[in-house]
């Protein structure tokens, strides 16, 4: 039998937490940020640090959350989840009773890895697209007219989109400057649209991603695409690429140049170091970039099996969530990179974090008794403080803020005006706001008064480079496990979104005359002058 894991309300811990939330420590108070402060609440990890002067939290927290991760189980549960345990489960129930490894894609420098066989599997994937790639370099691959490949179009939609997106946006400053790389995913004709006014279909690569091969979006517009190279008088069987299952539908070497393999023991949201994003990467950044890119998620797997949590960057980051959320009444958790290269990450933490937590059933059946996932968003700083930190600083919604920021600027372009650098001003805005929001400013005009005691963290690495994206992207991946595993809610299915998917196909049968109007699509149908 599997084992029952505790939530939160099971253990000693949450008591004990509840009775400290009502006597928070004050960050308004004077001398609450002190010197010693600033340096004892800094965790470090790999490439990033944690700085948490600006949360609500003494040793006496501290002490609860070590205690509320230890009777949780919470590292072991992720030890055993990267060893291959079934997590994605509910007690009693149907469910796709599956492995959760998408940590066994980046595993491939350990001598011995948590889960051989899963490691195995992405140790020969990367080895067929490092052929593949060198394939394209020296034209093996190419296309009618000999011509190598300039652009890749990645068709795909959710996590075959989000997180490769947010990436290669993030990281465009070590791509190849002769290459290019394009995402459809919306089923708007528009999206497929515009991206096709932008490419030569001669020269352009098509990736289409879909694990089962029948992703409604995906093959939509992977046919309106098929069509548009075959308009061109362009064989789409020279230009399409497939990462899906083995033996799906689009595993077909009649149809797709190159097929690589997505597996079952990897959710989607969590897929973008296997090939869903690693295809796209190699192409954009060459092979070695993408292999710093992986080390760095496995360096931050690795440093997630720490058991003092005050060592564990993840798992911190988690708790100090957790302790805002369920103690503290704070429902949205805004994720603010002072990077404009991550203008995209922000997008894809919202589907990896609420499509993970967003459950109100617990592991083992029954409905659970506290909030679980917060609503998570966010914008590039400096930008977002021109828009919403009005809200932050002044509403009357309390926010949790993550900031994230860099000590270097990744392209290291920049020069003085009025005697600092651009990259200066950016980190002195991002430093002041976590300082604001917790001290607030008091004042006799009630408009311009800051009640303060408003928690953030930030997390701070040297430069945004392959090496730093992976291990970003791995610590909040970890985030979001632990903080499902203090709920005891299963992470990683998403049966909410498979039921508007189903309900779609009834609208369309309305719309295709292929079930009679008297039913409540076809009445929203004619409603809406879709009838």
């Amino acid at each position: 039998m599997p084992r029952h894991w505790k939530s939160i309300l099971e253990c000693r811990a949450f008591d004990e937490l509840e009775k400290l939330s009502s006597r928070a420590c004050d960050l308004t108070a004077a001398g609450a940020l002190n010197p010693s402060r600033f340096k004892r609440y800094v965790c470090q990890g790999p490439l990033f640090d944690l700085l948490y002067p600006c949360q609500r939290v003494n040793s006496e927290v501290l002490g609860a959350l070590q205690s509320l991760a230890d009777e949780c189980d919470l590292v072991e549960q992720f030890v055993q989840m990267r060893a291959g345990a079934v997590m994605n489960r509910i007690e009693g129930y149907p469910s796709e009773e599956r492995q959760v490894l998408h940590t066994a894609c980046r595993d491939i420098f350990s001598k011995t890895p948590a889960s051989e066989a899963a490691t195995n599997d992405a140790k020969r994937e990367l080895g067929k697209l490092r052929i593949f790639l060198s394939q394209l370099r020296d034209g093996t691959h190419c296309n009618a007219q000999g011509e190598t490949f300039t652009s890749l179009v990645q068709i795909g939609i959710g996590g075959s989109e989000l997180g490769p997106r947010s990436i290669y946006e993030a990281l465009r400053a070590y791509t190849d400057p002769a290459r290019e790389v394009f995402f459809i995913s919306n089923v708007d004709p528009d999206d497929s649209a515009a991206v096709l006014e932008k490419v030569d279909l001669a020269r352009t690569l098509i990736l289409v991603v879909s694990k089962s091969g029948t992703t409604l979006e995906t093959h939509t517009n992977e046919k309106l695409v098929r069509v548009a190279l075959e308009n061109r008088g362009l064989d789409p069987s020279r230009h399409c690429v497939a990462v899906t299952g083995a033996s799906s539908p689009m595993d077909d070497p009649d149809r797709y140049l190159q097929s690589f393999y997505m597996y079952d023991y990897i959710g989607g949201r969590f897929s973008s170091t296997s090939m869903v994003g690693a295809v796209m990467l190699g192409f954009s950044l060459g092979y070695d970039l993408l292999i710093e890119f992986l080390e760095g998620a496995a360096l931050m797997d690795v440093a997630a099996e720490q058991r003092n949590i005050r060592e564990n960057l993840p798992l911190l980051l988690a708790l100090l969530g957790l302790w805002n959320h369920n103690f503290l009444g704070m429902g949205t958790v805004a994720v603010l990179p002072y990077s404009q290269a991550l203008h995209r990450f922000p997008a894809h933490l919202q589907q990896c974090d609420m499509e993970s937590n967003g459950k109100s059933v617990q592991r083992s059946a029954e409905r659970v008794q506290l909030n679980t996932g917060p609503v998570v968003w966010g914008e590039p700083g400096t930008n977002g403080q021109h828009a919403f930190y009005q809200l932050l600083h002044q509403g009357t919604e309390y926010v949790a803020v993550e900031f994230i920021g860099f000590r270097r600027s990744q392209r290291d372009v920049d020069m003085e005006v009025e005697g600092s650098s651009s990259q200066q001003k950016l980190l002195a805005n991002l430093l002041a706001q976590s300082v604001a929001l917790a001290t607030g400013r008091k004042d006799p005009n009630p408009s311009r008064n800051c009640d303060g005691n408003r928690v953030s963290v930030v997390l701070m690495a040297d430069q945004l480079t392959p090496k730093s994206m992976g291990a970003l992207l791995s610590l909040y991946e970890a985030k979001i496990v632990f903080q499902g595993f203090c709920w005891n809610i299963n992470s990683f299915d998403q049966e909410g979104v498979q039921l508007g998917k189903f309900l779609s196909t009834e609208f369309l049968s309305v719309m295709k005359d292929e079930e009679t109007v008297g039913t409540t699509a076809g009445d929203f149908l004619t409603a809406a002058g879709l009838k």
